[in-house]
């Protein structure tokens, strides 16, 4: 039987807040992470999938042991993105929501660096932050970390991988009698250097269960298509999850701006993020998506993570990912909370092979998603086609006069009739446009 929070120690000021967020029971990393944090003072590596409620696991026993009478930064919690660091703030925010005395800043890049410092100037007990701006700020002689009693690192896999002369150098700001609380999803090679390096050798590592990536609740599925198809038989996929929202990953910033054009044209909800987009449009984004005004994001790995929206159905991997560890993160961002999800992969023949890697090293199963018949794609192409029709907005630079002698030729039929006639129009174009490009291919092949 699962234990309470008041059994794993946490106070009574810190319940109501759960409360009034509904969160009732802790999942199986906060249950074995709460009560380590609080009562022992060693390192931990704490080893949970993306979903499973690491923010509270260490978020909710470091607001415990603030000290309130001390103004100075007494925890600093590192994560890789903006995005991410504004989650954990906001979610510390709320769980400290019933002790006004704790105070909780967060910095990070990509805005101007001056309010922050204005900012700074007021005591916090804890600081969030993102690698480079914090070391930005110790340059200006903004910030101080030498009462810094915990360092948590978020997502520790993806910041040793982007941030790792950073946050070395970070880590020999911070005074050697720290304590270091290490959140990953996977042990990379480079996250057990990070380790040995930098942890204590008598760390404690917690583990949930990782026997499969997304437990249960993820279904691992691909499809195998030709590379001339693969737009096609995605928009087929998205159409059978109209009204649902999912994440669509592509390896490259160019791909993510091609995709996100095409589902545009297409009239897909949606929305793209990546790394070059500026700090306010990818707040926008982020925030429309959020608020469910839009249902799918185009996303590379990194600028895709701090998506802590539950209701996430599907994941697809438009673009298989180099690293198992990139699978890991991906996946995890449906099937939370608890609830079910779908992870599914576009492959070309060539790469099916390079699933067996995954399956082996994750302790997962792929399924074979049997790719919708030409019949299906084409209809679902003709239904894609009117329901542009149907959004288009009219042009009003149109001359009446024009207007009235296009109705003029109308006029006289029935609505049904020019539908059929539309359609039959549509349908005679497609034809003619396929003839021309297999012509084109015949020319090419000789």
């Amino acid at each position: 039987m699962s234990k309470t929070f008041a059994e794993l120690g946490i106070n009574l000021t810190l319940q109501q807040s759960l409360s009034k967020l509904k969160i009732l029971v802790p999942t199986d990393i906060q249950s074995k992470t709460i009560p380590v944090i609080l009562t022992q003072k060693e390192d931990v590596v704490a080893l949970a999938k993306t979903g499973t409620g690491k923010t509270l696991a260490f978020g909710l026993p470091l607001l415990q042991l603030i000290n309130t009478e001390k103004s100075e930064v007494q925890v600093l919690i590192l994560a890789p993105t903006r995005e991410l660091s504004q989650q954990i703030f906001s979610n510390l925010t709320e769980y400290g929501s019933q002790n006004s005395a704790i105070k909780v800043t967060v910095v990070s890049g990509g805005i101007p660096i001056k309010p922050q410092i204005e900012r700074l100037k007021i005591a916090s007990h804890i600081l969030v932050a993102t690698p480079g701006r914090i070391l930005d700020l110790i340059s200006r002689g903004a910030i101080s970390l030498k009462n810094i009693s915990s360092l948590v690192l978020d997502e520790a896999d993806e910041m040793i991988s982007n941030f790792k002369d950073d946050l070395e150098r970070i880590i020999k700001e911070i005074p050697a009698s720290h304590r270091t609380l290490l959140f990953t999803a996977t042990l990379s090679g480079q996250v057990k250097q990070l380790i040995q390096n930098f942890m204590s050798k008598h760390v404690i590592q917690l583990e949930t269960d990782m026997l499969t990536v997304g437990n249960q609740e993820i279904e691992h599925q691909y499809i195998v298509v030709a590379p001339i198809e693969k737009l096609e038989v995605l928009l087929h996929f998205l159409s059978s999850k109209q009204g649902q929202r999912g994440v669509i990953f592509c390896k490259t910033k160019a791909a993510v701006n091609k995709l996100g054009k095409n589902l545009a044209i297409n009239k897909f909800s949606s929305g793209t993020i990546h790394g070059s987009l500026t700090q306010g449009i990818r707040d926008r984004i982020m925030g429309q998506f959020r608020e469910g005004y839009i249902d799918i994001l185009v996303a590379t790995d990194l600028a895709a993570r701090g998506i802590d929206v539950k209701e996430i159905s599907y994941v697809v991997n438009y673009h298989l990912p180099d690293t198992c560890e990139a699978y890991v993160h991906r996946s995890g961002r449906t099937s939370r909370a608890g609830f079910k999800g779908l992870s599914l992969t576009i492959l070309q023949e060539e790469e099916v092979k390079e699933l067996v890697n995954f399956e082996n090293e994750l302790g997962i199963n792929f399924n074979a998603l049997v790719k919708a018949d030409p019949v299906e794609i084409e209809k679902n192409n003709g239904l894609l086609w009117a329901k542009k029709i149907f959004k288009t907005k009219p042009n009003r630079s149109i001359s009446e006069k024009f207007r009235k002698e296009i109705i003029a030729i109308f006029h006289h039929l029935t609505k049904e009739e020019l539908i059929d006639k539309v359609l039959a129009n549509y349908l005679i174009n497609k034809n003619t446009n396929t003839s021309k490009e297999s012509s084109s291919k015949n020319r090419n092949k000789n």
